[in-house]
């Protein structure tokens, strides 16, 4: 039931359009698992390394990568995010109003 799950997570992550973002309550949400946001944490933390699966489009409701300070896969996610052109505020936020998709 899990893999099932994970899977129906991945699927709703692929198609989150480049230069897009979505929450992880959202994502759970579009794959029927309303109010489960650290279900979708945990599946995307199961992706290998090596995925195609853009993972660096989820980000929390405040719209900030959710990894922590300083480490190397905040620093990608943020990278591959601006390399989309998401922008970043000063206070390390995404514009949730300009950058979230429907």
């Amino acid at each position: 039931m899990n893999t099932d799950i994970n899977e129906r997570i991945w699927q709703v992550v692929l198609l989150i359009p480049e230069g897009k973002v979505s929450t992880y309550g959202d994502v759970a949400h579009k794959s029927g698992l309303p109010g489960a946001a650290r279900r979708v944490g945990r599946a995307l933390k199961g992706l290998p390394e090596d995925t195609l699966i853009p993972w660096h489009r989820v980000v929390n409701s405040q719209g900030r990568i959710s990894l922590p300070e300083g480490s190397a896969s905040q620093y990608t996610q943020r990278e591959r995010l601006e390399a989309e052109g998401v922008g970043f505020k000063a206070n390390k936020s995404i514009d949730l109003n300009r950058y979230r998709w429907d």
